[in-house]
């Protein structure tokens, strides 16, 4: 019991991390209709400036403290998400409104390719670390239930509290403010918003700059588990399972989605792996996923479309 709930835990803080990504996809997919496929090279980049702007900071600055000097690199990555969130709205996205799906998806992969050419141009192509102060030690719990107690990862459990408090946060952002009702309007029907004067395009900025700084959540914490490095842009591709469970639409669908991911990969690896000769965490959440489009094609929590004739 305490092997299948030490499993089970894992599997609930690695999907709240998956959750996190999936976030990215789910706010702009909600405000423009637009599956932001660029979302894993925003995490790429977002992770390779603050890495980088924590280097530089001392030698600017001459700090030396390092939670300063991270927290200054945190700032100055932000301001730089936003920048490119601007940037992408006013170039980009201002002049393909009301275009088809596809014409939207593509211009995501061009910017795909164009943020990974300028980040390895403007940070470098190195490995680095981000080292935000997360203790990496791992930690019995729950001894008085369990003999022996449950093994947990300390940093895995700080980045899964992060995490949620940023979704919490997003949640009532949505729910509460009346920029976040804008969103949702904007997300039912554009020419509907602009009829009732929500401006489509400050939106659009708005909702991209907010995916921005999800993104350098998620960079910060994927990149001080694994190292900034290239190839954290498959952290995007990992979370495709997640919204497309969950629901391209839904917030709530992206938390409930990257759990059931989470908790589905550990334990078929550890329970299903010997069975099947290992490597079942690579392929379970597509597998998953796939299943999940032949019987609700719109996730568990996404918004049916029925065109009436």
């Amino acid at each position: 019991m305490a092997f299948f709930s030490e499993t089970l835990l894992g599997g609930l803080m690695a999907g709240m991390l998956y959750s996190l990504v999936a976030l990215g996809f789910v706010l702009i997919f909600k405000a423009s209709g637009v599956f932001n496929f660029a979302q894993g090279a925003m995490v790429l980049f977002a992770a390779l400036a603050m890495a980088r702007f924590a280097e530089w900071i001392p030698g600017w600055t001459g700090i030396d403290n390092p939670i300063v000097a991270n927290i200054a690199a945190f700032v100055l990555a932000g301001v730089v998400m936003f920048v490119v969130a601007w940037l992408i709205e006013r170039l980009v996205l201002r002049h393909l409104v009301n275009q088809e799906a596809a014409t939207l998806l593509m211009a995501t992969l061009g910017i795909t390719y164009f943020m990974e050419g300028l980040g390895q141009t403007l940070f470098g192509s190195d490995i680095y670390k981000i080292d935000v102060g997360m203790p990496k030690d791992p930690i019995f719990v729950l001894e008085s239930m369990f003999e022996g107690g449950i093994l947990v990862n300390k940093e895995d459990v700080i980045a899964a509290a992060i995490a949620a408090a940023l979704v919490a946060a997003l949640s009532l952002f949505f729910q509460k403010t009346s920029t976040g009702r804008a969103l949702r309007a904007v997300a039912d029907d554009h020419q509907a918003a602009q009829s009732i004067g929500i401006p489509l395009n400050r939106i659009w900025v708005i909702v991209w700059c907010v995916a921005g700084v999800v993104a350098l959540v998620s960079g910060m914490i994927w990149g001080s588990k694994l190292g900034v490095q290239f190839s954290l842009t498959t952290v995007a591709l990992r979370a495709l399972p997640v919204v497309i469970l969950g629901g391209l639409t839904s917030v709530p669908g992206a938390i409930i989605g990257g759990l059931i991911i989470g908790v589905g990969e550990k334990l078929s690896e550890v329970f299903l792996g010997p069975y099947v000769g290992g490597g079942i965490e690579i392929w379970f959440a597509y597998v998953l996923a796939l299943l999940f489009l032949l019987v609700r094609p719109q996730g568990l929590f996404g918004e049916k479309i029925i065109d009436r004739v």
